[in-house]
């Protein structure tokens, strides 16, 4: 499978710094930074600095550190905003859009923790 990275969409330039976000945490892989428009009383977008399109692409071509630090660095995050269960928190969404489908609306893998209420159903049954 081959994916074409667009180095235009927005958190490419938040990576080089041409666009200023509330950074949460910042490993030597990814970034993270509370989202702009949250949608809930937690909202903070994990993205790895590789540029990967979505999560197949960075599953199958990503380092082992990268895939390792990115995945590590959201549990951190969940247990130092005290949302993690593990941790005495009421839990956490993780939501990471993919395709037309999946409604992605920037092509550079990206996840949601979402927390901090009550989040409903996720989705309808079909």
């Amino acid at each position: 499978m081959t994916y074409t990275y667009d180095d235009q969409n927005i958190f490419a330039k938040i990576l080089r710094g041409e666009i200023p976000n509330n950074t949460v945490m910042e490993t030597d892989h990814c970034l993270a930074f509370t989202d702009i428009a949250p949608q809930a009383p937690v909202h903070v977008l994990v993205i790895p600095k590789g540029a990967y399109v979505n999560h197949d692409h960075f599953a199958t071509t990503a380092s082992d550190a990268e895939v390792i630090d990115f995945t590590r660095t959201i549990g951190k995050i969940c247990a130092e905003l005290d949302v993690a269960p593990g941790n005495d928190g009421q839990g956490y969404r993780l939501i990471a859009n993919t395709g037309t489908h999946g409604v992605q609306d920037v092509p550079h893998l990206h996840v949601h923790i979402l927390a901090g209420r009550g989040l409903g159903r996720m989705l309808t049954k079909a």
